[in-house]
């Protein structure tokens, strides 16, 4: 599959962003923020959701094989960033990204929220609705696929 270039400039753009950046995997220092700029930049391997196959749970015979691919997110015209129930000194630290969430303040402006397993998130107010989403990299492939079916809602 060639890479994905996206661009969101409404909520409904985003959540089209947000469902392609489910399940990226993010390392804390791979999160600027270029304040003078007005720009908020992640950099992820995102699984590549658009050309997974389900191979079933309880396949017997050989493995399907998915793809991650090393993207870029965007956010152009960002006054601060929020950062919750994260450590900035743990740049190593691993996250892993469940949705991107836009409230609106004063329209057009609002807060675009990057939710993270674990409860942590970053925050971004925005002057407006203005981000991309690249690939910028070959897609190698994993035989994991994020699971979000369980039984048990506790776990």
């Amino acid at each position: 599959m060639d890479q994905l270039r996206l661009l969101a400039v409404d909520t409904d753009d985003l959540a089209i962003l947000s469902a392609h950046c489910q399940d990226a995997v993010v390392k804390l220092k791979d999160c600027h923020f270029r304040s003078r700029a007005g720009q908020f930049v992640m950099e992820m391997n995102r699984f590549v959701w658009e050309s997974a196959k389900d191979r079933g749970r309880f396949r017997l015979f050989g493995k399907g094989s998915y793809e991650r691919r090393r993207s870029v997110l965007h956010f152009d015209r960002v006054r601060s960033v929020q950062r919750l129930n994260l450590d900035v000194t743990a740049g190593e630290q691993v996250l892993v990204l469940l949705a991107i969430r836009f409230t609106e303040a004063a329209a057009p402006s609002g807060t675009v929220e990057l939710v993270f397993a674990g409860g942590s998130a970053i925050r971004l107010e925005v002057e407006v609705i203005e981000a991309q989403l690249a690939d910028i990299g070959g897609a190698w492939s994993t035989d994991a696929r994020p699971d979000h079916d369980r039984s048990d809602p506790n776990a």
